[in-house]
């Protein structure tokens, strides 16, 4: 307890470094002060040696101040080039420290030589040592405001010596000059300390204020859930980068990555259990960021990525392949292991992309084109597919503009029980005859409208066109007509197709509605909601192209199905192909076992129906039995006598 008051005068004179943004501020301000007040110092040391030149000794009024100006000019020197100067917190708090032990010695120095002048002279020139020393003290305080640890050692210094001298004096009047001195410099020592107050507060304030904005600006652009770069901040990255890219002439690579398989882990194991899986899938990818690859999260369960400098294709086929494979690998979560796969689209700049929107733009066409041939896998855009792209902004532009009803016409395939060799539905299959485009293959304008949200646009008219003409069938004959996962992703549009089907008069009875795995996989419980919706109408439901996709068995049971078609992939050459062969064994089983109808689709060839019938299978259809064909056919196609007639 004994060194506490020690301890406290050591805290007063000394510089803190605690605050490195106050260092800054302090050194700044003193850069600009204290050239200033060594001026000031040194024109009134002049000053006095020149009053005192013919009555003091030469070396109080010449070699004593020559010393003084010189110090007092290197320090103005010193400090007058640190203007502006960037340098290290710890390189400002030695600088000020030494500013603070220097200030005692020249103090001292500067008092000791006035006093010494004090008994020369007449009146004049001893109250021109009083009013040296007040006006010098004076401005040392305020030129040292912003280092108040010098200020007060600068004042005591001069203020004990002055006091002390001119009180004891004997003079009344240096007396009085003596307390007013030190209540002058009492007051302003006060100020400097509430002015010092002030200015750590504004200093601060403005580090908060700054911190805020840091604050606010990484929020701005990092995703909350992963700490990846957001979207914002990924397009910002691209336009950089492109900038350099197209400066240095060095190429870039975009990729756009989404997860396969993700959907139906986020609805099995709740939204916890699906964030939990995105902020792993962030620390996975962010395994592979560097000064050359910089990943972000563009939203949902889609990521995005920059290579920097790319290389060779074939390097980056490799980069794009290990990242894939690393996205294979299990996730555990908790006691959850789960298994999904990320689909992959790349465009290397400027081989064929020139802007930042053409970069995104390919990417994520290369992205849909991987998850739509090779999900999980790498796919590189090419020229063809920037040919292909091309071609569907022409289809995307001709949909927009296209007028349903005159240039789209649908065509029927039957579907037939080989028990009984008659047709027992048919298959409506849309046709689109642009007058700009031509004839428009439907896998491409299908997908195309899926692809862009035109695809509500093109349903409702069609299946009440289809309902239309299946009215002209018997009974016995039903309708299949296919739905895209846009038809099923919202109950406003399942309500406006079940409006739809209300209106058209039609027995929803003999009605099959297909709905593809993608469909349920997108969002397993709207797909509930609007099949069970269709099925209160009396709507069958089919599942299409039934194991293609990433459903399973507890997502089957939890849907009212009336049907599985089976792909045609599985069909085609079954009889030469084991693997086909075990696959559509088991689907057949397992619809027996659902109670569900099982329609094999893609049937050619009188092998692959031989094989169907071997195992069980009783509803076919193909070209083996018939194409696609116009409604004026399916009459006849239906007659009794074109029944008895077919022969398979």
């Amino acid at each position: 307890m004994k060194f506490l008051p020690f301890k406290r005068l050591k805290a007063l004179v000394s510089v803190p470094r605690t605050n490195a943004r106050l260092l800054e501020a302090q050194y700044i301000a003193l850069s600009r002060q204290l050239p200033m007040m060594y001026v000031i110092l040194l024109i009134n040391t002049l000053a006095l040696a020149a009053t005192h030149y013919a009555v003091a000794p030469t070396w109080l009024t010449v070699y004593i101040p020559l010393v003084l100006t010189l110090v007092g000019g290197l320090r103005a020197g010193i400090w007058w080039h640190s203007r502006g100067q960037r340098i290290s917190t710890e390189q400002i708090h030695k600088k000020l420290t030494r500013t603070n032990q220097l200030t005692v010695f020249i103090a001292f120095g500067f008092t000791i030589w006035s006093l010494l002048l004090f008994p020369y002279g007449d009146t004049y020139t001893k109250s021109h040592v009083a009013f040296y020393m007040a006006i010098t003290v004076i401005v040392c305080i305020f030129c040292l405001m912003h280092l108040p640890s010098s200020a007060m050692m600068t004042t005591a210094v001069v203020n004990i010596a002055f006091v002390a001298f001119f009180a004891t004096a004997g003079n009344a009047t240096y007396t009085a000059m003596a307390a007013n001195v030190f209540l002058v410099s009492l007051a302003m020592i006060v100020v400097l300390q509430n002015h010092y107050g002030e200015f750590t507060r504004l200093v601060n304030m403005q580090i908060r204020t700054e911190k805020l904005s840091d604050d606010n600006q990484r929020l701005a652009n990092e995703d909350s859930l992963t700490g990846l770069p957001n979207r914002r901040q990924f397009f910002s990255m691209l336009e950089r980068e492109l900038v350099k890219a197209r400066e240095d002439g060095s190429r870039l690579a975009i990729g756009m990555i989404d997860l396969d398989g993700f959907k139906p882990i986020n609805d099995s194991y709740g939204h916890g259990v699906g964030d939990k899986l995105l902020r792993q899938v962030g620390e996975r990818l962010l395994a592979f960021a560097s000064d050359q690859l910089h990943v972000a999260r563009l939203g949902g369960d889609e990521f995005g990525l920059i290579m920097v400098n790319a290389g060779a294709e074939s390097v980056l086929v490799k980069q794009g392949l290990a990242l894939c494979r690393a996205m294979r690998q299990p996730f555990v979560i908790g006691d959850i292991q789960v298994t999904i796969s990320a689909s992959m689209g790349l465009v290397v700049f400027p081989d064929l992309a020139s802007t930042a929107t053409e970069c995104y733009e390919f990417a994520d066409y290369a992205l849909y084109s991987s998850k739509r041939e090779t999900p999980g896998e790498l796919c590189m855009f090419s020229a063809s597919q920037h040919q292909r792209l091309k071609r569907d902004v022409l289809t995307e532009q001709g949909l927009r503009q296209a007028n349903v009803e005159e240039e789209f016409t649908l065509v029927f395939q039957p579907i037939i029980d080989i028990r009984t060799s008659r047709t027992v539905a048919f298959e409506a299959l849309a046709r689109w005859m642009s007058p700009k485009l031509g004839s428009v293959a439907p896998g491409h304008f299908i997908g195309v409208a899926e692809r862009i949200g035109l695809v509500n646009r093109l349903t409702p008219p069609l299946l009440a066109k289809a309902m239309q003409a299946a009215q002209s069938w018997p009974v016995d004959v039903r309708l299949s007509f296919n739905l895209s996962a846009h038809d099923c992703s919202s109950m406003e549009a399942v309500e406006q197709l079940i409006g739809v089907i209300r209106d058209s008069g039609f027995d929803a009875t003999r009605l099959d509605l297909e709905i593809t795995e993608t469909a349920v996989i997108k969002d397993l419980v709207q797909a509930q909601r609007a099949i069970n919706a269709f099925r209160e109408l009396g709507c069958g439901i089919s599942l299409d192209d039934f194991g293609t996709g990433y459903s399973s068995l507890s997502q089957l049971h939890a849907l009212p199905l009336t049907k599985l078609k089976i792909d045609r992939t599985f069909v085609t050459d079954i009889h030469q192909n084991p693997a086909s062969y075990k696959i559509v064994k088991s689907l057949l089983a397992l619809s027996q076992d659902m109670g569900l109808q099982c329609i094999s689709e893609g049937v050619e060839t009188e092998a692959e129906l031989q094989a169907l019938r071997s195992l069980g299978c009783t509803l076919v259809q193909g070209y083996l039995f018939s194409r696609p064909m116009p409604l004026e056919q399916t009459l006849s196609w239906v007659g009794p006598e074109r029944d008895a007639a077919l022969v398979v």
